[in-house]
């Protein structure tokens, strides 16, 4: 069957071991176009339907307060199915040991029965942060298997890492 790379990520101001920058193409998203080069899954980038600002400071105060209402934003689409895929590679920065809220949308809206899920992370620091365990109470019935944590200064230069990983 198919492979699917589902990921959230967000271009604008960015914060890079001290410093803000703008970028064009997010972290993860970069780290989701290596996997798909690597395995020839197909992509669907998750989108809020309405954006957190492009301003860095401005971006952690409304997903702050998303995490701290447990919010799930609304997303501009959804795959119609993944029925149709064995492989789900999952894909998100890390907030603060957690999941963007949005990918809970996402996780919430289908079946994860007998799914086999690859998690994927940027962070600046903290790694996958046991992200892997709420995936797998968010996925009841997926097999989550091990992750990947990318530090987002390295993302550019990420390839490696990640023929590393899906090889393991």
């Amino acid at each position: 069957m198919a492979k699917l790379i589902v990921f959230y990520s967000r271009a604008d101001e960015n914060y890079f071991g001290g410093q803000y920058r703008y970028i064009e193409v997010g972290n993860t998203e970069r780290v989701a176009g290596y996997i798909a080069e690597a395995t020839g899954a197909e992509l669907f980038k998750l989108e809020q339907k309405t954006p957190y600002a492009a301003d860095y400071n401005t971006c952690i105060k409304q997903a702050q307060e998303d995490m701290r209402k447990n919010a799930r934003p609304e997303l501009s689409a959804l795959p119609e199915s993944i029925d149709g895929y064995d492989e789900v590679y999952l894909g998100y920065p890390n907030y603060w040991g957690n999941i963007p809220m949005a990918v809970y949308t996402f996780l919430e809206a289908f079946d994860w029965s007998g799914k086999t899920i690859y998690p994927f992370c940027t962070h600046e620091g903290s790694g996958l942060s046991g992200t892997e365990r709420k995936i797998e109470n968010a996925c009841r019935g997926a097999y989550v298997k091990k992750g990947l944590a990318v530090c987002g200064s390295d993302a550019e230069r990420s390839m490696e890492a990640v023929l590393k990983w899906l090889k393991a």
